[in-house]
């Protein structure tokens, strides 16, 4: 018979779950738990947080969900990340502390319904920022307009040139 704890620690992430947009599981095994302490800070600046989960409970939580597809996964230690927020940060965020500390494993992550290996998170890790992006975009936009407008007025360029020479040349 489940206890009302239990039934409440279900609902509550349940709800969690259901916010999210990003779930990435990780293995935490060997960690401290000032190591854990400090990848929940850093989780925090990219508005992501982390829960040690019971894998039972979480399996209860994700049944009939969008995150379903993590099911299989929730074995061993589990811990996981949430965000409402941009993928992109959080794993970086979870690729830079990997770097400091081996000791996490990246098992599987579910970015807006698809489900991404450790590889395929390290690469979005890699993917350049919005701002970036953007950026990169209006200067690809920007340079074939500016050649354009160059081109266009060139003529006008020549015609003003070749008048003042003639203005100069007449007043000589």
């Amino acid at each position: 018979m489940p206890t009302q704890v239990k039934i409440d620690s279900v609902r509550s992430l349940k709800e969690r779950l259901g916010a999210a947009k990003t779930a990435v599981l990780t293995e935490y095994r060997g960690l401290t738990v000032r190591q854990l302490s400090d990848l929940r800070k850093q989780l925090k600046t990219t508005a992501a947080e982390y829960k040690v989960v019971k894998n039972r409970l979480a399996r209860l939580a994700v049944k009939d969900s969008s995150l379903q597809p993590l099911a299989p996964h929730l074995a061993g230690p589990t811990g996981m990340v949430l965000t409402e927020q941009d993928p992109v940060g959080v794993a970086r965020t979870l690729q830079a502390f990997v770097r400091a500390n081996p000791a996490l494993t990246i098992k599987v992550g579910l970015v807006e319904g698809k489900l991404l290996g450790p590889q395929d998170l390290r690469a979005l890790a890699e993917l350049p920022s919005k701002e970036t992006l953007r950026a990169q975009l209006v200067g690809a936009v920007q340079g074939p307009l500016s050649q354009l407008v160059t081109l266009l007025t060139a003529p006008h360029r020549e015609l003003a040139r070749v008048l003042e020479a003639r203005s100069q040349g007449a007043s000589e």
